[in-house]
């Protein structure tokens, strides 16, 4: 069985909680490198920690919000100017993916937006529970509680042997215990501590439920300032940018 490395370039909130980086998540099989997210940061962690840039073949994005989708006009930028790139580069994500994508774009960079990039990009909108293969990974979608519309995902990712589940930004469902079963590695979210949303996590929710997720390795990840600030009262694992695992 080959292995899967999963590089944590990403574990803060979108106010960078510690001076940690916005979500993003290298992984990378025997047959492809996927790029969970992509936070405004992620370029500059892929680079501080010697990650090869042009090695990805897709970038998945669970939803439409600036720190998970809003380093992607820095990597088109470096795809020009830095490594240029000639091979397609495959985006995936939720409904409205390529209209919000190319609006950032615009936005950030209107001269480069105005002119075609030497590389295709091909948009793929992912609709909840309707799987997607590529390259022997599986890509399994489902409804996360965070935005309603575009709907925020969560993703069941399957590579060689093995199995991850992310959380991506979400209120607590018990839709994360069932898929979380017998999986290698749980990657969920933790936001808050004392504070309460329907839209986000906070670890006492977590940890009263953290015996029913079978997943064989448990990751909190996104976490934000009271998370932090609360550290030594938290026995779950907790994500830090440059964190590496193999599965």
């Amino acid at each position: 069985m080959q292995r899967v490395e999963i590089h944590f370039l990403g574990t803060g909130d979108a106010f960078s909680a510690g001076g940690r980086n916005q979500a993003a998540y290298l992984i990378r099989s025997s047959r492809s490198t996927l790029l969970l997210d992509c936070g405004a940061t992620a370029l500059a962690a892929l680079k501080r920690h010697g990650l090869p840039v042009e090695s990805i073949d897709r970038i998945l994005i669970s939803h439409l919000h600036g720190d998970h989708f809003g380093g992607l006009p820095f990597l088109f930028l470096h795809y020009v100017y830095v490594q240029p790139r000639t091979r397609r580069l495959q985006i995936m994500g939720p409904e409205g993916l390529k209209d919000r994508v190319e609006m950032l774009f615009r936005a950030m960079y209107p001269d480069s937006a105005s002119e075609p990039v030497p590389y295709e990009i091909d948009f793929i909108e992912l609709q909840p529970d309707k799987p997607y293969s590529a390259d022997e990974i599986l890509i399994n979608p489902f409804r996360a509680l965070h935005q309603k519309k575009p709907p925020s995902l969560g993703f069941e990712i399957s590579a060689d042997g093995r199995k991850i589940v992310y959380s991506g930004d979400t209120g607590w469902t018990e839709d994360l215990v069932s898929r979380s079963q017998d999986v290698d590695l749980l990657i969920c979210e933790c936001s808050f501590f004392e504070t309460k949303m329907a839209t986000h996590l906070d670890y006492p929710q977590i940890a009263r439920q953290a015996a029913r997720f079978g997943a064989r390795r448990l990751i909190l990840t996104h976490l934000g300032q009271e998370v932090l600030a609360h550290r030594h009262e938290i026995s779950l694992e907790l994500a830090y940018d440059g964190l590496a695992v193999t599965l």
